[in-house]
């Protein structure tokens, strides 16, 4: 005989009853949280606004940021993720990382076209003082020391010598691909980088700050320069010693039907030199 159960609220002592379904686990097994994507926005978050200046950084990764962190904000919500916070604050390092790298891509831009304007003006004044410039000198002498300059056009890939020593070479123009985010380039247009060395064969100290180069393409328009993350365009910076050399890249976006002859015009300083064309084709 089995002995009787006195307490039926609980299991018997001597096993299931015969015929008896197996018993459950008393606690379903939890799952276990999924806190990878929060962790990968934190992370593409501190990079990118680190990286802000760079713009690949600060926008790709920030971006990125945004993605993973929303992702994993949400699962977090849902209670498949413990780790919301870090989801959050990846989210919000995103969106600032793209905020800051997009401001500073506007305020490059701005403070290059402020420089090229200035010098413009600044060329503009020059040449309308020139034709009053010998008035005062029965001789018509002239008293500066700008050093002289040659109308023919020189060939990309030429060097230009002026008569204090100073040596300007324009390369001849290379293929160039902007990134996703450069600023200057359209569809459909031409990208193109020269190399400008500017060597000072003088005995003193130039400043090529100021050097840099205008182009015009097949029909006489100016070209936009093209600026993006990749330095594509790196001007000149600071003083150049006697015997010393500095080198410049500048990218310029072409229209597809106007390479044919384009003209690129620079000089080594502004007001002091005069500026020096080279043409070719820009491909």
């Amino acid at each position: 005989m089995t002995a009787p159960n006195n307490n039926p609220g609980q299991p018997s002592p001597f096993g299931p009853p015969p015929g008896g379904q197996p018993m459950a686990p008393p606690f379903p097994t939890p799952p276990q949280p999924q806190n990878g994507l929060g962790t990968t926005a934190l992370v593409l978050g501190i990079i990118g606004a680190v990286l802000f200046f760079t713009v690949w950084g600060g926008i790709i990764l920030g971006v990125l940021a945004l993605i993973f962190g929303l992702i994993g904000h949400a699962r977090a919500r849902k209670g498949l993720a413990t780790n919301k916070g870090v989801a959050l604050a990846g989210t919000i390092l995103g969106g600032l990382a793209v905020v800051v790298s997009i401001v500073w891509l506007v305020v490059v831009v701005m403070a290059v076209q402020k420089v090229s304007d200035e010098i413009q003006k600044e060329v503009d004044k020059a040449a309308t003082a020139d034709p009053g410039a010998g008035a005062d000198d029965p001789a018509g002498g002239d008293d500066t020391e700008e050093p002289a300059a040659s109308d023919e056009p020189l060939k990309f890939g030429a060097t230009h010598t002026y008569d204090d020593g100073v040596k300007v070479t324009v390369s001849k123009p290379k293929p160039y691909s902007p990134d996703e985010f450069a600023a200057g380039h359209k569809d459909g247009n031409v990208a193109v980088q020269f190399t400008i060395t500017i060597v000072n064969g003088g005995k003193k100290t130039m400043d090529v700050t100021t050097a840099l180069p205008t182009l015009r393409d097949a029909k006489g328009a100016d070209v936009e320069m093209v600026f993006d993350g990749s330095n594509g365009t790196k001007p000149f910076n600071g003083k150049l010693l006697a015997g010393k050399q500095a080198q410049g890249n500048f990218a310029f976006s072409v229209p597809a039907d106007a390479t044919k002859e384009v003209q690129l015009e620079v000089g080594p300083e502004v007001i002091k030199y005069d500026d020096i064309i080279w043409t070719g084709p820009a491909k």
